[in-house]
């Protein structure tokens, strides 16, 4: 018996919705209390945004939103109704690179600068870091921002560490995370 009916109430009913991941439609009927993680996991096999904290405190399941860095373990999948999702796998897609086989200028990086070790938090790594690169080009400053007139704001070591804080490597690789994305940021 499911916990639901042991107190009385009815199951939930699944709601449908439509989300766009990596340029793909996709209409899904879902658990109104289902992670967006979860269903890109486990419904779509999008396994790239890997689950860590559950609690948005790592970065690993960050993806990119509308264009915007998001914890994914944090967002319902149904409150993104319609919304546009990129995860690892699409970065190359959405930089034009995937129809040449290759890969994003940040994922290029990465490989360059040896900015990875066991790789979880990698796929978390890439969408922030691409999200990130294009919120200092639309000029966003962060709390580190010296020169607030500055479009966009110099990347230096001290702005690129505190705009990826959000994002942890528990392997320690982030003197090449950083080096990585001052190489794209240039």
């Amino acid at each position: 018996m499911d916990s639901a009916n042991t107190r009385g109430g009815a199951p939930p009913v699944p709601v449908s919705i439509t989300l766009t991941v990596n340029g793909r439609e996709h209409r899904l009927d879902i658990d109104t209390r289902a992670s967006l993680l979860d269903v890109l996991r486990e419904r779509l096999g999008l396994t790239g945004a890997k689950k860590g904290c559950d609690h948005g405190q790592c970065g690993a399941c960050t993806v990119l939103l509308d264009g915007r860095r998001a914890n994914s373990c944090l967002a319902l999948a149904v409150a993104n109704d319609g919304a546009e999702v990129t995860t690892v796998e699409g970065l190359a897609e959405a930089a034009g690179a995937a129809g040449e086989g290759g890969l994003s200028p940040i994922q290029e990086a990465f490989v360059e600068r040896d900015a990875l070790q066991c790789g979880y938090c990698t796929p978390g790594q890439l969408c922030s870091a691409t999200g990130m690169l294009a919120e200092a080009a639309e000029g966003w400053p962060s709390f580190v921002t010296e020169d607030l007139a500055a479009e966009p704001p110099a990347l230096d070591d001290a702005e690129i560490r505190e705009r990826m804080s959000g994002n942890l490597c528990r392997c320690g690789a982030y003197v090449n995370i950083v080096a990585a994305v001052r190489e794209v940021g240039a």
